[in-house]
């Protein structure tokens, strides 16, 4: 915490020096290690798409308790809630402009084909291998929580390679932690960093104020308070009854811009970039998008992917405490459904719109984006709907619950890493909790202090690459644990838990736990 609250300070006295090192970074990463990115993306989603489709998919996550589990639209609705923030309003409106003018396949820019081609790559990248991705920690936390009963705080837990009382162990436990905290902290900052200034932008227009960096401050107070109250309730009380607004609020606004929009372009523009997204899936996962200019798409593609390595842990803490009773492959085509399903709407009607007053001459907002910026774009394109001012509150509304539930869960999560003496089921203290809703508004306001989206896809970038090798980790893990190679005999139970000597029943545990675990009934 000490160590996030000085680079914090860093971030809001360094200037342009700050932005210059973070650009350094990100082209460092991205020009050294883009394959590392491409790979582990391409061989987690193959890697899941194989297992939920075997027999190992039928493994269930503790006997079914209709009772006490979640029903399937609750569950969608906590996971596709907590995972997208903010961001998917903004980009979701801006990324297809950005492509517009920089498109993948070999389009001339601002052509017939750059539009048909405008909303492929981002959707790709909020697509099902993104959200695969949140899988991997889902899944490997799960299994161990219900099926081997081990009690899960910190996601070096579920490593069983890395089990054990050796020194070399203790600190590699240690150092995965650390970077688990490291990718939550980037991503968190990065979301905040970017939507502040577009709810400050938006809010501007509503009271008719200046948008100057007083506004902004005044809305990271808000955020405090708002992040505080829903902490201190805890999980079911505030994240819980967040999830529900958040998805109402979020179906309000897409229907009003649908219904009210060009309905059948919406419609016929999504169906022909679902089309083209297929065709090229196979080039899109290898990031061989050709694009026309400075390979604008492969950038992109790689931001997108550490942001979502960054948020992999703390997604799958949560998604696997909300998961009890599923099956692998219920949870797996879970995410698939609600959270792709999702995005894509978000891309369908907000991206879709903005192409659509670009290509009918009704605005021009690709000429908006490169003088203004993001922040100008979502405030004029809210300004072209019916009810404008009631859309720009809807809007802001929307923004602040998004950011509330994502921040809410991740603060939960963390300060569940950083507790010195938490049993299995309790809360993280409040204290702990409050703590760490300050560290994560000081560590984005220097977001905000530093300024630019560069900024922001620099941290993301960086902050997501020491995760993957932790996604490699948590891979072999979950092939050991569903296989049954893992000796269950070897298994550290925690010191707080009855010991028991499992040895002369190793045999029989390794030949029957799976067929205990499997279900009755097929997805």
């Amino acid at each position: 915490m000490i160590l996030f609250g000085v680079v914090s300070v860093i971030l809001i006295t360094g200037g342009p020096a700050v932005q210059q090192l973070m650009n350094a970074l990100l082209s460092f990463v991205t020009s050294k290690y883009e394959w590392l990115y491409i790979s582990i993306y391409v061989i987690n989603f193959v890697f899941f798409i194989v297992l939920i489709f075997s027999k190992y998919g039928k493994i269930r996550f503790g006997k079914a308790d209709p009772g006490k589990d979640y029903s399937s639209f609750q569950w969608g609705s906590m996971v596709f809630a907590t995972a997208i923030d903010a961001s998917i309003l903004m980009l979701s409106a801006t990324d297809p402009l950005q492509y517009l003018q920089h498109p993948a396949f070999g389009a001339k820019p601002l052509s017939a084909d750059a539009f048909a081609y405008a909303n492929v790559v981002g959707q790709f990248n909020w697509g099902p291998m993104a959200w695969m991705m949140f899988a991997t920690a889902t899944i490997a936390i799960a299994y161990t929580m219900y099926v081997k009963k081990i009690p899960v705080r910190r996601l070096s837990t579920v490593i069983p390679i890395l089990r054990g009382d050796q020194f070399y162990k203790k600190v590699l436990r240690q150092f995965i932690d650390f970077l688990v905290v490291f990718g939550i902290m980037g991503g968190i900052g990065s979301s905040i960093g970017m939507e502040i200034p577009v709810i400050a932008r938006v809010l501007s227009i509503i009271v008719g104020i200046k948008d100057t960096i007083y506004l902004k401050l005044f809305l990271f107070f808000i955020l405090l308070i708002l992040f505080s109250l829903t902490v201190y309730a805890g999980l079911n009380k505030g994240i819980k009854k967040l999830s529900a607004w958040h998805i109402y609020l979020a179906i309000i606004f897409l229907a009003i811009v649908l219904l009210v929009g060009p309905t059948k372009y919406l419609i016929g523009s999504e169906g022909h970039s679902l089309e083209l997204m297929g065709q090229h899936f196979a080039a899109l996962s290898f990031n061989k998008a050709n694009a026309g200019t400075n390979g604008f798409a492969q950038h992109q593609t790689l931001f997108y992917w550490g942001w979502w390595l960054a948020y992999m842990p703390v997604m799958g803490l949560f998604i696997a405490r909300i998961s009890h009773g599923k099956t692998i492959r219920q949870v797996v085509i879970g995410m698939m459904t609600y959270g792709v399903g999702g995005c894509l709407s978000f891309y369908a009607v907000l991206g879709g719109y903005a192409l659509w007053l670009q290509q009918s001459g009704t605005l021009n907002i690709v000429h908006i984006l490169n003088t203004q910026g993001q922040a100008a774009v979502q405030a004029a394109l809210i300004t072209t709907l019916p009810m404008n001012k009631l859309m720009l509150i809807i809007f802001c509304v929307s923004c602040f619950i998004f950011l509330a539930t994502t921040i809410s869960s991740s603060a939960f999560i963390v300060s569940s890493f950083t507790s010195l003496d938490l049993s299995n089921g309790r809360q993280p203290s409040r204290w702990n909790r409050m703590a760490w809703v300050i560290v994560f508004i000081i560590f984005s306001l220097g977001i905000v202090v530093v300024g630019g989206f560069e900024t922001v896809q620099a941290i993301c970038t960086v902050a997501g690459f020491p995760l993957i090798f932790v996604c490699g980790l948590l891979l072999f893990s979950i092939y050991q644990s569903v296989t049954g190679r893992e000796e269950m005999a070897k298994v550290k139970v925690p010191n707080y838990l009855p010991v028991v000597n499992l040895r002369p029943l190793q045999k029989i545990m390794i030949n029957h736990h799976l067929l205990h675990n499997i279900s009755q009934d097929d997805f």
